[in-house]
C-alpha cells in the first residue's frame, strides 16, 4: 500500500471516529465530569431506557451557540477546539481545490462577519466534506442535461495537503478520545476494591477496544472470570455488568461469593 493510500485510510478513519463520537461529547458537555468507574461506554448502556436520543444534526455548532452553564468545561473546550480545527481545515482545502459555483450544494462556503457560511451546517458536514476531498470525489467532469460537460467541482488534493489533512484529523480524533476517556490508558480504581478478594482493580481502555478491568491479586482471586496472560483476573466487556452488580450488592470488598457453576 502506498503512503498516499495509507494517509487516506487513516484520515477517513479519524474523521469517522469524530463523527461517530460527537454525540457523546455533546452529552459530556451537559453532564458533570464522570469518575473513571464505570467506564463511559458501560455508563452509556446503563442510562435509563426512556432517555431521548440526541440528534446531533439538529444541534447548532458549538462555536455558534451560547454556553451559559456547561457542566463539563474540559469537554466544552475540547469540542470548541475540534470544531475550529476541522472548520479551518475545510477553509484551507477549499482555497486550494474548490472550483464549485456559489449555488452548488457541495461547495464549502467561507464565513464572513455576518454569515457563518458552511460552518452553520456543523461538524458532521465539515467531516463529510473533508473526507470527500481526501477521497478525490467530484474531481471529474460531470455530464449535464444537455449532454455538455461541466467543469469538475474540485481539483484532486495535492500530496502535501493530503498529509496535512491526515495530521489535523488525527489530532482532532486524539483530543476527542482523551476528552471522553476513550484513549489508551490504564486507570487504578482505588475507591472500588475487588468485591471478591479486596484486591486493587485497574480499568483498561483504548480507542479500538472495549474496556476491561483486572484484579491485582492474580489467580488466587475467586472472581468468576478468566485469567489473562499476566495471571490477573480480567472482566471483559460481557462481564462488566456483573461487576457493577457486585459493587452494588452492599457486601464488603472480599465478601462477595462467586456464583455457583
Amino acid at each position: 500500500m502506498t503512503s498516499a493510500a495509507i494517509a487516506r485510510r487513516e484520515t477517513v478513519n479519524a474523521l469517522r471516529t469524530v463523527r461517530e463520537l460527537w454525540a457523546e461529547l455533546l452529552l459530556a458537555i451537559e453532564n458533570p465530569p464522570a469518575d473513571a468507574w464505570p467506564p463511559r461506554q458501560l455508563a452509556h448502556n446503563l442510562r435509563a431506557g426512556d432517555d431521548e436520543p440526541l440528534v446531533v444534526e439538529d444541534r447548532a455548532p458549538l462555536v455558534l451557540r451560547e454556553h451559559p452553564a456547561p457542566l463539563n468545561l474540559d469537554a466544552l473546550d475540547a469540542g470548541l477546539a475540534i470544531e475550529r480545527t476541522l472548520f479551518d481545515l475545510a477553509d484551507t482545502l477549499a482555497a486550494a481545490v474548490q472550483h464549485a459555483p456559489l449555488d452548488e450544494p457541495r461547495r464549502w462556503n467561507y464565513r464572513s462577519p455576518t454569515n457563518p457560511g458552511s460552518r452553520a451546517h456543523g461538524l458532521h458536514f465539515a467531516c463529510v466534506w473533508v473526507e470527500g476531498r481526501v477521497l478525490d470525489e467530484d474531481t471529474e467532469a460531470e455530464q449535464q442535461f444537455d449532454d455538455t460537460l461541466a467543469a469538475p467541482l474540485f481539483a484532486p488534493l495535492p500530496p502535501h495537503l493530503l498529509h496535512e489533512t491526515r495530521r489535523t484529523a488525527r489530532i482532532a480524533e486524539g483530543r476527542l478520545l482523551r476528552a471522553l476517556g476513550l484513549d489508551q490508558r490504564t486507570t487504578p480504581l482505588p475507591d472500588h476494591p475487588c468485591p471478591y478478594c479486596a484486591g486493587e482493580l485497574t480499568l483498561h481502555t483504548g480507542p479500538e477496544q472495549a474496556p476491561t478491568v483486572t484484579c491485582s491479586t492474580g489467580p488466587g482471586c475467586t472472581a468468576p472470570v478468566p485469567v489473562d496472560e499476566h495471571d490477573r483476573r480480567v472482566w471483559g466487556w460481557a462481564d462488566l455488568l456483573a461487576l457493577v452488580a457486585a459493587f452494588s450488592s452492599g457486601e464488603q470488598p472480599g465478601e462477595v461469593e462467586p456464583a455457583a457453576a
